[in-house]
């Protein structure tokens, strides 16, 4: 059964109050949500239940001692890590944690597999995603991404099933930047907005609260790089769509010592001023 409900400002003050001893702004409101600094990651890890269930643990006791963002994606650890959040969330609720003080986000893009690497990869392709009609090999880009709208519907419904949820509080368009090894820069931009169209109109419909990119190299790179994203575009189509209260409200790239472009890097133009992405994402 899903869990209903997704996180609300209510339900993610609610948290905050439960660990009041935590660090100064630990909790960060953004986004009509109180966020947690630290979150929870779920990308590797070997294809095994006890893998699975060291994830559960994991995941369990980050919410319990004051972690409320979970970020992972379909194609991480071949969508166990989704079920093993999914089965995490439940037990959650038996301790007494709200559906709506976490937050719950997520990834589509890239074509998972399903539990393992199979033997044959082209076949599985073939026979998960073309055959059914989901994905044709030429929205396939690197034979490993795909952004079309029907694609990323099904990779939305499929999450939300491995979840056990009725709604993902962040869905993220996966690694967009994969498309550009394939397509022209013109190319990409048509297939970003479809893809915003489709996201726009699932938060409509309740299964998305908001959405986003989640980006390797997308805003890290010059401006003239062939898998450069430019920030200000992408919140320009969100408001061709859907108005100022459009729900492109959340990125992800790389910040640490040895990739720190998204602090000290002005690669990203913002009316005629070249700022960080940092910056930007606040301005914009």
């Amino acid at each position: 059964m899903s869990l209903r409900g997704q996180a609300t400002v209510e339900g993610t003050a609610r948290y905050r109050k439960r660990f009041e001893n935590a660090a100064e702004n630990h909790f960060r409101r953004s986004q009509n949500l109180w966020l947690s600094s630290i979150g929870v990651g779920t990308y590797l890890g070997n294809a095994d239940e006890a893998t699975d269930q060291r994830y559960l643990d994991a995941i369990a006791r980050a919410v319990e001692l004051g972690a409320n963002v979970i970020d992972t994606a379909a194609n991480y650890h071949f969508q166990r890590s989704e079920r093993s959040i999914g089965t995490a969330l439940s037990e959650l609720g038996r301790r007494g944690f709200g559906r709506d003080e976490i937050v719950v986000c997520t990834k589509g893009g890239y074509l998972p597999f399903d539990g393992a690497v199979p033997v044959d990869v082209r076949a599985y392709i073939e026979e998960t995603f073309v055959r059914p009609g989901i994905a044709g090999f030429a929205d396939i880009a690197g034979g490993a991404h795909c952004m079309t709208p029907h694609y990323l519907q099904n990779q939305l419904d499929q999450s939300l099933v491995n979840l056990r949820v009725e709604c993902v509080d962040v869905y993220y368009v996966h690694n967009p930047e994969s498309q550009l090894s394939a397509v022209s820069t013109d190319e990409f931009w048509r297939r970003l907005r479809s893809a915003f169209e489709m996201l726009e109109q699932n938060f409509a419909g309740g299964k998305i609260g908001n959405y986003g990119a989640a980006t390797w190299n997308g805003f890290r790179t010059e401006p003239d790089a062939r898998d450069y994203h430019s920030l200000e575009r992408m919140v320009e189509i969100a408001r061709e769509i859907a108005g100022d209260d459009h729900h492109f409200r959340f990125i992800q790239l790389p910040l640490n010592l040895a990739m720190p472009e998204a602090l000290f890097f002005q690669n990203q133009k913002v009316g005629d001023e070249y700022v960080s992405v940092v910056e930007a994402a606040g301005n914009l």
